[in-house]
C-alpha cells in the first residue's frame, strides 16, 4: 500500500527536480507533452484548459492573470467570474484566441496536439502539463510558477503540502486497512484502478484499493468479478447519497453493497489532485474509521 511517508518522498523528489531545468542532449527543459517550455516569464493573459490548472493558477496567487477556462472548472468560487472557452479536450480555438492569451495551459493529452499546433502558428505560447496524481501537481506547480514568476509561492505550496501529508502519517496508521471498491460508473461497472489520483487519496487514507492492482486510472468490470473480491466498503463520488443502483437486484450479490457499507464523498478536492487533497484524505480516513468493526 502506497505509505504518506513515500507519497511525501515522492512530492519531495518531484520538487527538486523541478526546480532546476530538466534538460537532455535533446535540448531545454520540456513539458509533459514533449515540447519545450516557453522562454518568457510572466505571461499576462492566460488561458488554462484544465480545472486542476486553473485552480492551481489561483493556489500561486496568478489567477487575476486567467482570461479563459473551461466550463468543468468550478474552484474556487471567483472561477465564475472568468469567461468559460468550452471544453478542455480539443478545444474551440476560436473562442480561445478571442481571449487574445498570451499562454495557453493545456491537460497533456493527444486530442490536443491539432489545437496547440494551430495556435504556435498564431505565435500564441502553450504548455502541457499531466495533472493525474500529487507528484504531477508538485512539478506543475514549479513549471507553473516559473511561468507567472511567482516560483517562492510553488516552494511554499509543495513544502506545505509534503508536511501536511508528514503530519498525517505522524498520527499513525490504522491496524484496519479496509478493501475499497472505487466505483465511478455503475452499468457496465467502471472502477478507479490504481493510476488514479482518487485510488492514490484511499491508500493515503488507510484504504486498500480492491483493484489497486490494475495499473490504469479506470476499467470496465462485472459485479461478479467485484463479488470475487469482496470489497469491505464501496467509495462513491455523489451528491445525493447512497445511489439508486444499490436496490437492484444484481448488486445483491455483493455484501458490502447489501449490507449498505457506503462511503459517499462530494466536492471537487476529491476528483483532481489540488493542494487541498490533505483536507481530503483526513475526511476519508475519518469516514472508513467509521466502518471498523
Amino acid at each position: 500500500m502506497l505509505s504518506p511517508k513515500l507519497a511525501l518522498a515522492t512530492l519531495l523528489g518531484s520538487a527538486i527536480a523541478c526546480v532546476s531545468p530538466q534538460t537532455d542532449s535533446s535540448g531545454p527543459e520540456r513539458d509533459d507533452s514533449g515540447r519545450p517550455l516557453p522562454i518568457q516569464r510572466d505571461f499576462q493573459r492566460i488561458v488554462s484548459l484544465a480545472p486542476s490548472t486553473t485552480e492551481l493558477l489561483f493556489d500561486l496567487g496568478a489567477g487575476i492573470k486567467i482570461v479563459g477556462r473551461t466550463r468543468w472548472a468550478d474552484y474556487p468560487p471567483q472561477i465564475a467570474e472568468i469567461a468559460s472557452v468550452g471544453d478542455g479536450l480539443s478545444p474551440n480555438v476560436e473562442l480561445i484566441v478571442a481571449a487574445r492569451p498570451d499562454l495557453v495551459v493545456f491537460y497533456a493529452s493527444p486530442s490536443n496536439e491539432t489545437a496547440i499546433t494551430r495556435l504556435e502558428a498564431l505565435d500564441i505560447a502553450t504548455v502541457s502539463l499531466r495533472t493525474d496524481k500529487l507528484a504531477d501537481l508538485a512539478r506543475a506547480a514549479h513549471v507553473l510558477g516559473r511561468l507567472t514568476e511567482t516560483e517562492a509561492m510553488a516552494d511554499t505550496l509543495v513544502a506545505e503540502l509534503s508536511l501536511q501529508l508528514a503530519q498525517i502519517d505522524a498520527v499513525g496508521q490504522e491496524e484496519w486497512h479496509p478493501s475499497v471498491l472505487i466505483l465511478a460508473w455503475d452499468n457496465p461497472p467502471i472502477v478507479i484502478g490504481s493510476e488514479s489520483f482518487l485510488s492514490e487519496i484511499v491508500e493515503l487514507a488507510g484504504g486498500r484499493n480492491v483493484f489497486g492492482d490494475s495499473d490504469r486510472p479506470s476499467l470496465t468490470t462485472s459485479i461478479e468479478a467485484i463479488a470475487q473480491r469482496n470489497p469491505d466498503i464501496v467509495l462513491v463520488a455523489s451528491d445525493s447519497g447512497v445511489p439508486a443502483w444499490a436496490g437492484r437486484p444484481e448488486w445483491q450479490s455483493v455484501a458490502s453493497v447489501r449490507e449498505r457499507r457506503f462511503v459517499i464523498v462530494a466536492g471537487s478536492e476529491f476528483n483532481r489532485p489540488s493542494f487541498r487533497a490533505p483536507g481530503a484524505v483526513r475526511h476519508l480516513r475519518a469516514a472508513l474509521s467509521e466502518w471498523r468493526q
